[in-house]
């Protein structure tokens, strides 16, 4: 029988204090806050979401150590880190630099490069959509001076994720980077040099992957965007969304009929790109807490005001993980792991144990791909 691939689960790190969240919401702010205020806002819409682990602080090591047993115990393979480094700050740093790297562990890690602005969405007000709090447009010497941080502290590190024995590193939004370097072509000649700084640190190779669906203004011409794609040397493409937008203003989708279109993606991605696509799956999608709370809650079609993903459940979630199995085990797969997300509490996203599911979508996770032997 084939051997599985590896499943990596994106960690959102927003669960502990932070300077800059600080100087934005107050004294001891955390992304909890948002959570515990979260009310329904419509007939059967399932909010607030109760952690059954409480509220609590991933900057500290046994935290972590706990959350890095349950994903081991659940078939999860390792964490991809989002990460917020920006011209002027860095941000939501303490969850990697201090609860992970400080924890008893070797559970494989690696980071993604959120490189989008830092938006005003703790919570987002109707009539001034997510104003920008921290831009994330960067120089040439602001992407070295980045990746280089990242290089000494977390690409040197043994149990960094590697595939075919080169360093994964995503890039959330290479199109933006584009615009702001001035070319494809300077681009590409920056990542050039990335990679060649990684050679001299003895490292070895870079696996280059990015979020390709989100360069919109592409999406409807796929030569451009595969040449594109190809000039920057972006060795995969990965997801972290389903298709959250549509036609029309409905405020709900069926749980059933959005994995329905997640599994659509599994084609679509391998048919449309020519880089290898991961599979990527979700356990729902609800904004709402990301919004004010008193106000009237409709699809604006805009970040965080999208359509309320309703009724999800396990038994769904564990039919989109069997798909994704037998799709990822497929010729036409030509990904290198499948990806999920842990802990995106405020987009109704997330695997960690809550007091409606318990670990149910963990389980689903194991009754699918089961653990893999190390």
């Amino acid at each position: 029988m084939m051997k599985r691939k590896n499943i990596y689960a994106y960690y959102f790190p927003n669960w502990h204090v932070d300077a800059l969240n600080e100087k934005w919401h107050g004294r001891g702010w955390t992304e909890w806050e948002v959570v515990k205020c979260a009310r329904a806002r419509f007939e059967g819409h399932a909010q607030p979401k109760v952690p059954l682990w409480g509220y609590e602080d991933e900057a500290d090591p046994r935290i972590m150590e706990k959350k890095i047993r349950t994903a081991r115990e659940y078939g999860i393979d390792g964490f991809i880190f989002d990460t917020y480094c920006f011209a002027e700050s860095d941000y939501r740093m303490r969850c990697l630099d201090e609860g992970f790297l400080k924890a008893d562990t070797k559970f494989p890690f690696a980071v993604m490069w959120c490189n989008h602005d830092a938006i005003y969405a703790h919570p987002s007000p109707r009539n001034l959509i997510s104003p920008v709090l921290m831009s994330g447009a960067v120089t040439e010497a602001d992407f070295v001076r980045i990746t280089d941080s990242f290089i000494r502290k977390y690409f040197t590190c043994p149990n960094y994720i590697r595939v075919d024995g080169k360093l994964l590193f995503i890039i959330y939004n290479v199109g933006k980077l584009v615009k702001e370097f001035g070319s494809v072509r300077e681009t590409a000649r920056i990542f050039g040099e990335f990679r060649e700084r990684v050679r001299r640190a003895g490292l070895g190779e870079v696996h280059l992957a990015c979020v390709p669906d989100i360069i919109e203004d592409l999406l409807d011409q796929p030569r451009k965007l595969n040449a594109l794609l190809a000039e920057l040397g972006i060795d995969e493409g990965v997801r972290y969304w389903w298709p959250v937008k549509y036609d029309d203003d409905r405020l709900c989708v069926e749980y059933s009929d959005f994995v329905d279109a997640g599994i659509g993606t599994f084609r679509h991605d391998a048919e449309f790109y020519e880089i290898p696509m991961t599979v990527h799956l979700m356990t729902g999608l609800d904004q709402s807490p990301r919004t004010i709370q008193s106000e009237t809650y409709e699809n604006l079609n805009v970040y965080p005001w999208y359509a309320v993903v309703v009724n999800s459940c396990p038994k769904e979630y564990e039919r989109a993980l069997r798909a994704a199995k037998v799709f990822t085990q497929s010729k036409e797969y030509r990904g290198s792991f499948v990806t999920v997300i842990w802990n995106e509490w405020t987009e109704g996203n997330y695997l960690e144990p809550d007091e409606e599911f318990g670990y149910g979508y963990l389980e689903a996770i194991r009754n699918v791909f089961g653990v893999n032997e190390k």
